[in-house]
């Protein structure tokens, strides 16, 4: 492995890389952009039954309260309510309409709550969290399928289902149309529409021939009944290695076959008796509690001797070619392709949102980019191009100066307004009639409202203690010491002439140099108090050394980021200091669901690494030039500096240099005009060079997010919040501390999760966990107030 791979390796190469799934999109209660449609249940986010009822009575109710919404009508064939599905939250929906007196219909393709129906004999159920008592008339007492069904039955013996298949949904005026699939011109109109048909039985398709073959399965039923058998297993999630197992077991001789090279996925106990059986065929290693609802637990009851002969083929990095009658065709590792004796295929590689349906309805999926999303998105990076070179201070800054637009002719403004005042320098008008005409000022007043004003609503929004903190830290260090200091406050200050002797006199000195022009002095170096170097790397980078800010920063980034890191994260930072991660984490709240997941987003996050690496170029380049001024070495060391830090040119143009191609395109065009679309931490993730920094400072870290094993049910939730594309569930489904170095402690993971399995906490070097006394987890609130 070369030295690059290795580091890579090191810092971020090691840790899982899971995909999050495509859903469609859904916004509170379940609207969708479809008007007059609700999508309840799985397709929510959250596989747990109490919350799958809870949606569904819910949406009938928000649907209730709609203005112009009612029940009843003169036309009997347009119902108040459609719903299609009857699984639990289908069927809330209905006892819901049934409550509420309105005329309702429930479709259902196969049978009433056919995904508990199809769960495994005697399948314990998880009714969690147990304090919760969802909306609505279906409650949950029983703790096993059978019990549970009987229990769900007679709670909706009242409700009827209409058999039939769904082709999609269409809006027709101020109705829809919902029409039936392989019927004709069949169609049911109706004023709402519930959709409530979950994931199960839309099994992601292998995509090679012959997977319709009836020997292709998705579930496993009794593993008995392929005793002596040629199987083939696809897949590398528990659902698969619980049933390679329980399949050898019983006998089967068994082809695992996973498309990557080692397992991610499965609880370490999978993959402990996967590898015993590998050492020793005959050993037992029963799968009797699996963790997948598409194993069966007969693995270990079998009448009379266990059959012998059960063999397991691992074949890693392969790839399914085809499924013939009697064989298969496979490549493997080594690009080798293999036919195999087979006799039944177990594709286990998960479930899917029936997502073709949503796209035939016009409901967006997530991810997925329309002619509208591209125009908006277009349209937008266009906007930032605009203003992040209207406030840079290049030609366009002054082409609006030469001319006195805007902002250059709001002192004059002032001046007519507040004659007097605006003339004295030394009142607050007066300052401002300066300020107001630079265009940073209004961009960084858009900013900070940006913060303030999304902060609030995330607070509202998520309503935990941790959230609450986090975000006013963020709010405060962006209102007051990045933009009233620096913008009013200082330069007030100077105006009246506290700069003007003594020690005041000598910080300023140290701090703002004198200048010719505005306020007199470069107050705007008074980001370098929050902003630490290489993130702010402009009081660094002076032609002669301002010795004050070299040490403020150089305690900033070598001792007091470092050990913030050591003992919180990154995310002590990054989380609750730092201006990106404040529109991040206010502006970008409601969009972290769209950062991009993966093994190749995850090489993309070494993007940082070279900037980093960039700035330390410069660093060295610039120490030298002050230390040897007139040296050939010196003078070959100024002009490399300057050349990338700002005059760098590429065919002619000035562009490749630091100040253009980083500060002002990636840092502001990229990593704002993506928010709406790729999360607000794109440039927190892939290219911020202190971020880049603090991810070494990380691997170093006692910080960790500790999972509570047994209440993980593997939702994804928390990776599919996680605007860092940090695979979470990786994590807590193994019951392994998460110290992935890009966490940013933002808590979407902790507050999200709905069983409340993550918390964040240290780990000392003797091995002690201690766990943070500011609550980030809302399940773990109510449970601790309900106790």
């Amino acid at each position: 492995m070369n030295p690059i791979a290795s580091y890579y390796h090191w810092l971020h190469g090691r840790w899982p890389a899971g995909l999050v799934e495509k859903m469609p999109e859904v916004g509170d209660d379940g609207a969708t952009r479809l008007e007059g449609v609700r999508i309840v249940g799985d397709l929510t986010g959250i596989p747990l039954l109490k919350f799958s009822a809870d949606t569904g009575a819910k949406a009938v109710q928000a649907f209730m309260r709609e203005p112009g919404f009612s029940g009843g009508g003169e036309d009997s064939d347009l119902y108040d309510v459609a719903i299609i599905g009857a699984g639990v939250s289908g069927m809330s929906a209905a006892l819901e309409a049934k409550k509420a007196g309105l005329r309702y219909i429930v479709f259902e393709a196969a049978e009433r709550f056919n995904t508990i129906v199809n769960f495994p004999k005697a399948k314990p159920i998880y009714t969690y969290p147990t304090e919760m008592i969802p909306a609505g008339d279906i409650q949950f007492g029983a703790d096993v399928k059978e019990a549970l069904i009987e229990e769900l039955e007679t709670q909706t013996a009242g409700i009827d289902t209409t058999p039939a298949r769904i082709d999609r949904v269409e809006r027709a005026g101020g109705e829809l149309k919902i029409v039936h699939a392989g019927d004709g011109d069949s169609v049911t109109r109706a004023k709402r529409v519930v959709i409530a048909i979950g994931r199960s039985g839309n099994y992601r398709r292998l995509g090679v021939p012959g997977e319709d073959l009836d020997k292709v399965y998705h579930r496993l039923y009794d593993p008995a009944e392929y005793t002596g058998k040629h199987v083939l297993v696809v897949g590398g999630g528990d659902s698969a290695l619980e049933a390679a197992i329980a399949l050898a077991q019983s006998g089967a001789k068994v082809t695992l076959s996973y498309r990557k090279k080692e397992f991610n996925r499965p609880k370490p106990d999978n993959i402990e008796k996967l590898e015993a059986l590998e050492r020793d065929p005959d050993m037992v290693v029963d799968v009797a509690a699996p963790t997948s609802d598409r194993v069966g637990v007969a693995s270990g009851s079998f009448m009379g001797a266990r059959p012998k002969g059960g063999t397991i083929d691992r074949l890693m990095a392969s790839k399914l070619q085809a499924i013939r009658e009697d064989d298969i065709e496979i490549v493997d590792a080594d690009g080798v392709s293999r036919t195999v004796a087979n006799d039944v295929v177990f594709a286990m590689i998960g479930r899917e949102a029936p997502l073709d349906f949503f796209r035939r309805s016009k409901i967006p999926i997530t991810g997925e980019w329309r002619a509208s999303t591209w125009a908006g998105f277009l349209a937008f990076f266009a906007f930032c191009v605009f203003v992040y070179h209207w406030k840079s201070g290049g030609s366009l800054t002054q082409l609006f100066a030469q001319n006195g637009w805007f902002p250059n002719n709001v002192p004059g403004l002032l001046k007519s307004w507040f004659a007097a005042a605006a003339q004295d320098k030394s009142t607050l008008v007066g300052t401002l009639a300066i300020t107001l005409k630079k265009p940073g000022f209004y961009y960084t007043l858009a900013y900070t409202t940006s913060i303030v004003l999304f902060g609030i609503d995330r607070i509202r929004r998520r309503r935990t203690p941790y959230i609450t903190a986090q975000t006013l830290s963020l709010m405060s260090f962006q209102a007051l010491p990045l933009f009233l200091l620096p913008y009013i406050i200082l330069p007030w200050m100077g105006h009246n002439g506290v700069f003007d002797s003594g020690f005041m006199k000598t910080a300023a000195d140290n701090l703002f140099p004198v200048v010719g022009y505005d306020h007199g002095r470069e107050y705007w170096r008074a980001f370098g108090l929050v902003l630490a170097w290489p993130l702010f790397v402009w009081n660094f980078f002076t032609h002669q050394p301002m010795t004050w800010w070299l040490v403020i920063g150089g305690i900033q980034t070598f001792v007091a980021i470092p050990l913030l890191v050591y003992f919180f994260g990154k995310g002590a930072y990054c989380g609750w200091v730092c201006s990106c991660g404040a529109l991040a984490e206010t502006l970008g709240d409601r969009h972290r669901q769209k950062m991009p997941h993966g093994p190749f987003w995850n090489k993309v996050n070494m993007v940082g690494q070279v900037l980093l690496a960039w700035c330390f170029v410069m660093l060295g380049a610039r120490i030298l030039a002050w230390t040897m001024p007139g040296s050939a070495l010196g003078r070959g060391a100024e002009s490399l500096f300057q050349n990338l830090l700002s005059q760098g040119s590429l065919f002619g143009l000035g562009i490749f240099n630091y100040q253009y191609l980083v500060d002002l395109w990636i840092a502001g065009v990229v990593g704002v005009a993506f928010y709406f679309w790729y999360s607000g931490r794109v440039w927190c993730r892939f290219a911020c060079p202190l971020a880049a920094l603090m991810h070494i400072y990380a691997r170093f870290s006692q910080f960790r997010i500790f999972p509570e094993k047994k209440k993980c049910i593997s939702c994804n939730v928390c990776t599919s919040v996680c605007h860092q594309g940090i695979d979470i569930m990786s994590f807590a489904n193994k019951g392994l501390p998460m110290e992935d170095p890009e966490c940013v402690r933002c808590s979407a993971c902790v507050q999200s999760c709905p069983t409340g399995v993550l918390s964040f906490g240290r780990q000392t070097p003797s091995g002690l966990i201690k766990l943070d006394t500011l609550q980030a987890s809302a399940v773990r609130a109510r449970e601790a107030k309900a106790s």
